[in-house]
């Protein structure tokens, strides 16, 4: 019965923390797992007195979706540059308020330029963090099984079936992303990594069913676990999913000898954008929160903790030594000629590679 009696004054301050927690102002953000550095809401917060409440994704298909039914609650939210087209057209983000956003002038020309092919004018994106998509390995591992002379720095390392036979006995991963992993084919093959030509994707979908027998799993986080301690020993993965397995790797002092590579004949340069959405239910709140993310000391942190590139030109001093002097995370220019720009396709086209990554992931 004493429960009992309690159980009103117990709802009672339950209610209560629940009101306070309401009335304190909020930005709902959605974000891929363990993309901003830990202390950045954290410090947002006791600057703002504004909380971040962050739900987090490891699939772009996944946040389009959600994004594309409406009514999601987000206020800010992470977007990759080629979806960019589509949710502008759909009218599910909001156009920035510049006058709100006094750290835009930190942004690089350059990499505003890339992402205007996908929101002209930059209008709907603030860019936030970018990278590349190449080959994680545990070097003594793939000598062990290749020898001295493995193509660490080409896709044959990959997609040449003697390679991956051979190295499938120590693991290797793939990211679960078509809108990557079948552009690589097709490049690798020669051919326009935007094709919309069916004809070109049998191809890519040939390649890939060749090697799919050696390739342990598709996914986009398990590889970083997998790599640091050995479970695998090659991914065709993110620039900072890599970054994330050496550092535990060292943290962990297990002696692994984790490389990143950009394959010599190219592959995909993703930017990563903040967008505010038309519904936000915070939207003032949220562009405080962007131009927080813009500010130069903020967004160096985060590169320093994910270990990939941001996209702000005045913050690339006060990124670590290690970081941007890493080749890797800051590719020269004439790695960054070789690279490609991920866009979208047209919906036919689209249906295509769903399918094609289907039958891949299958294996039939």
């Amino acid at each position: 019965m004493k429960a009992i009696r309690c159980l009103p004054l117990a709802l009672a301050a339950l209610f209560g923390f629940a009101t306070a927690q309401a009335a304190e102002p909020s930005v709902h953000f959605y974000n891929w797992y363990d993309y901003i550095a830990p202390d950045t809401p954290v410090q947002f917060h006791k600057e703002t007195g504004i909380s971040v409440l962050q739900d987090t994704f490891d699939n772009s298909d996944v946040m389009q979706s959600k994004l594309m039914a409406g009514r999601s609650g987000y206020d800010v939210v992470v977007a990759s540059s080629d979806l960019l087209p589509n949710l502008i057209k759909a009218g599910v983000l909001q156009e920035l308020d510049r006058s709100q956003l006094g750290n835009w002038s930190h942004l690089d020309p350059e990499m505003l330029a890339k992402v205007q092919s996908n929101d002209p004018g930059n209008r709907f994106a603030a860019p936030y963090l970018w990278g590349t998509t190449g080959i994680g390995y545990d070097a003594d591992k793939v000598k062990a099984l290749l020898g001295d002379q493995a193509p660490v720095d080409s896709l044959d390392l990959i997609f040449k079936e003697e390679n991956l036979a051979k190295l499938s006995q120590c693991g290797v991963a793939m990211l679960d992303s078509p809108s990557e992993i079948i552009p690589i084919a097709l490049h690798y093959l020669g051919l326009p990594h935007n094709s919309q030509n069916p004809e070109d994707y049998k191809k890519a979908e040939a390649l890939l069913l060749k090697v799919r027998p050696h390739i342990r799993y598709f996914d986009s986080s398990k590889f970083i676990t997998d790599l640091a301690n050995g479970n695998i020993c090659v991914v065709l993965g993110w620039s900072g999913g890599v970054f994330d397995a050496q550092v535990a790797s060292q943290k962990a002092n297990n002696g692994r000898h984790l490389v990143y590579s950009i394959p010599r004949e190219g592959g995909p340069v993703w930017v990563e954008n903040l967008v505010l959405l038309k519904d936000a239910p915070h939207p003032q709140d949220g562009l405080k929160f962007i131009d927080y993310l813009l500010r130069p000391q903020v967004i160096a942190q985060s590169s320093d903790y994910l270990g990939y590139p941001n996209a702000n030109r005045d913050a690339t001093a006060l990124v670590a030594q290690k970081i941007r002097d890493n080749p890797g995370v800051y590719p020269s220019a004439e790695v960054m000629a070789t690279l490609f720009p991920l866009e979208p396709l047209p919906l036919k086209m689209e249906r295509v590679r769903t399918r094609v990554w289907s039958k891949v992931k299958t294996g039939s």
